[in-house]
């Protein structure tokens, strides 16, 4: 089945939260929503590029600036919300570095992104999910094959893995899963330039499905999460068996 059949089939007429729109990957998710025949409400903390996204799409949405670090913003994305069946968020505020040289403001808004906005925003809008209507958050693979530099990022996504366990577990029967990708050509590695190509493909060689990922398969497996009715408290490991 195409990926177009997937989403109209997940998604036709449902209202799905983007926290974190502005993304490239939560773009790519909110535009496919769209096409799908899904009511879209992009958030995140950027304005401009919620419009951006708002201005890719073919079909309705609405626009809530919301800062996960910011209690208050959650609070108004849920008051202006209201009912809905699927939220998904993105979001990610890497602190990477040595340790020796981190910055506890720049951790805190790792953990604002990754653990402490994901459970304010269950908090504040699980009342509001329609039967059947589920969670979905991005971990990541950092947590289960952590790398110099990378204990802030390892940390958060590990941290966020437990927590959607212990959500799936209070907020039943709402459903509560993660996403965790790997190394994905999403565009975040074009600042390597000329070494893009090389390091993507050694990626490639090491992994057990010998290739990086695609903005795509992230669709596929948060699509995926919001249709399985008997998949929660569960972590999509979308990596091509990178984590191993």
């Amino acid at each position: 089945m195409t990926l177009d059949l997937i989403a109209k089939e997940a998604l036709d007429g449902k209202r799905l939260v983007v926290v974190g729109a502005g993304s490239r990957t939560g773009r790519r998710i909110a535009r496919t929503a769209s096409a799908a025949g899904a009511h879209v409400v992009l958030a995140g903390p950027d304005a401009a590029k919620l419009r951006e996204t708002a201005d890719a799409l073919p079909g309705p949405s609405v626009l809530h600036p919301t800062d996960l670090a910011d209690e208050d913003t959650i609070v108004e994305l849920a008051a202006r919300t209201g009912s809905f069946d699927h939220l998904v968020s993105t979001a990610a505020m890497p602190a990477n570095g040595p340790v020796a040289e981190l910055e506890l403001a720049a951790v805190q808004r790792a953990f604002s992104a990754k653990v402490f906005g994901p459970l304010l925003l269950a908090k504040h809008l699980a009342g509001q999910a329609r039967e059947g209507g589920s969670f979905t958050f991005f971990s990541g693979v950092a947590a289960w094959r952590p790398s110099p530099e990378r204990v802030v990022m390892a940390t958060t996504n590990g941290a966020l893995a437990f927590l959607v366990e212990a959500l799936a577990v209070e907020l039943a029967p709402l459903r509560v899963n993660a996403v965790s990708p790997g190394i994905v050509d999403s565009g975040a590695w074009d600042g390597l330039g000329d070494r893009k190509d090389a390091f993507l493909s050694g990626i490639a060689e090491r992994n057990p499905a010998r290739r990086t990922g695609t903005p795509d398969d992230l669709v596929r497996a948060v699509l995926y999460a919001m249709s399985s009715p008997f998949v929660t408290g569960t972590v999509l490991h979308t990596d091509g068996g990178g984590r191993l």
